[in-house]
């Protein structure tokens, strides 16, 4: 009896159970719905959403933005996507604050973000660490044509042969010119003839200098320097991550910097100057040249900011021996590694760094496409008029990237230093060049 007693128990007990696995169904589906997504392939994340109407949430993050650009791309791939919701998380508009709280957050293995906007000097340092996923098997899976994109701004989201990120905007280093005292087939195209022509128009039309660039010691004269070393044909790591700065090449281009930097037709202070003190001397017209970002077009001809509205001109970076170089800048987008929606992320991914999400950029956000096709698209072009100037065009596809490394922090120090101390005339452009080489393959280690 005592048996059959506890057989009966048993029942009840199986009974019991089956009953409440099949009646907690949409708790159950609450837990797991992150294991879904996590999973490699895309037909369960699919079936899931379409069987059971189950809504996956993911978080975006980037920087601050003041335009309409983010709202409408999350809009539209909302509106496309009714299995995925997509919030927008705004970081802190200070790019160092920026990844320092990205750092804080991934160091966790926080799954609290699935996409992310990254800087184009952090790709290397994210992948290295973990931080990101590796793109690659989606690219290849969906057939994205990566030589669709602008080579320069994809190269710098390369790090040990993989692809970490895909590039959403590009900017790149140009020379703006005043066009009431440069004709256009007058400007400048080595450095050579902008130093000739910067000392020949000093103080013509209320110009007080010849030349603005950035030479202070920050990011900014690291990007003036990879672009006088790239001109005339040198480099400061090579393809494998090494070394490569020591070179005749580095040493001329770093000495055309210094030459320009200690000339007469810049200001004396020019240590001092970053984009900021440089672009408010060329649109108080105080110069006739100056070198920096593509937002300078649109600032220049700010009739409530500029005294020169209406004169402006844009072309590449003059050429070394090597050619015309420009620091590429912009951001790119990636994947947080610890997302527990990787299928969805990617395509948000891929639709933000696609044709449709880079087309809303622009027409919002005034931001230039890495997809050099869709400057030929009407609606962007009638958003961005500067968008259809060939030196424009013609100066994005000149960009190459600051040097890719995972500790790239530490490497931009070196640079800054030693370029900073050829400019005070501290040491020679040969000197500079070999610290700098004694240095790096210290932090390199």
């Amino acid at each position: 009896m005592k048996a059959k007693h506890w057989l009966l128990a048993l029942l009840m007990v199986l009974v019991v159970a089956l009953a409440a696995c099949s009646g907690g169904d949409d708790g159950a589906s609450e837990d797991t719905g992150g294991d879904s997504g996590e999973a490699t392939s895309g037909d369960s994340g699919e079936e899931a959403s379409e069987g059971d109407g189950e809504v996956v949430e993911l978080v975006y993050a980037r920087g601050q933005d003041s335009t309409q650009a983010t709202e409408e791309i999350v809009k539209a791939f909302n509106e496309a996507n009714p299995n995925i919701n997509v919030s927008f998380r705004e970081m802190p508009s200070d790019t160092g604050q920026q990844h320092d709280a990205y750092v804080t957050m991934l160091n966790a293995e926080s799954p609290e973000i699935d996409v992310m906007d990254l800087d184009v000097i952090w790709p290397a340092e994210f992948a290295q660490a973990g931080y990101v996923l590796d793109l690659d098997r989606f690219i290849q899976r969906d057939g994205i044509e990566t030589g669709d994109y602008n080579q320069g701004a994809l190269s710098a989201a390369q790090f040990n042969g993989k692809q970490w990120a895909m590039p959403k905007f590009i900017d790149a280093g140009m020379l703006f010119y005043r066009t009431d005292l440069v004709g256009e087939d007058e400007v400048p195209q080595t450095w050579d003839e902008l130093a000739e022509s910067a000392s020949t128009l000093q103080g013509e039309g209320g110009t007080e200098f010849g030349y603005l660039m950035q030479a202070k010691q920050y990011e900014g004269l690291v990007c003036n320097a990879v672009e006088f070393i790239a001109a005339y044909g040198g480099q400061i790591l090579d393809e494998n991550g090494d070394v490569a700065v020591n070179t005749p090449e580095t040493v001329k281009g770093i000495a055309k910097l210094v030459e320009i930097a200690q000339s007469d037709y810049v200001p004396g202070n020019i240590n001092t100057f970053t984009e900021v003190e440089s672009h408010t001397a060329f649109i108080e017209g105080q110069s006739p040249y100056i070198r920096n970002w593509p937002y300078q077009w649109n600032l220049a001809n700010d009739e409530n900011e500029s005294e020169i509205v209406g004169n402006v001109g844009v072309a590449p970076l003059p050429e070394g021996d090597a050619g015309s170089a420009a620091a590429l800048g912009g951001w790119m987008t990636a994947i947080n590694a610890y997302s527990e929606n990787k299928e969805e992320a990617w395509e948000f991914l891929k639709f933000m760094t696609g044709p449709e999400g880079q087309k809303i950029s622009a027409i919002y956000g005034g931001l230039a496409p890495t997809l050099p096709e869709l400057f030929e698209d009407e609606e962007i072009l009638e958003a961005n008029p500067f968008f259809q100037e060939e030196g424009f065009q013609n100066a994005l596809e000149s960009a190459v990237s600051r040097p890719v490394a995972p500790n790239y922090p530490e490497v931009s120090e070196v640079i800054q230093i030693n370029v900073s101390r050829a400019i005070a005339g501290e040491v020679t452009p040969e000197e500079a060049v070999a610290a700098m080489e004694e240095e790096l393959n210290q932090v390199m280690q």
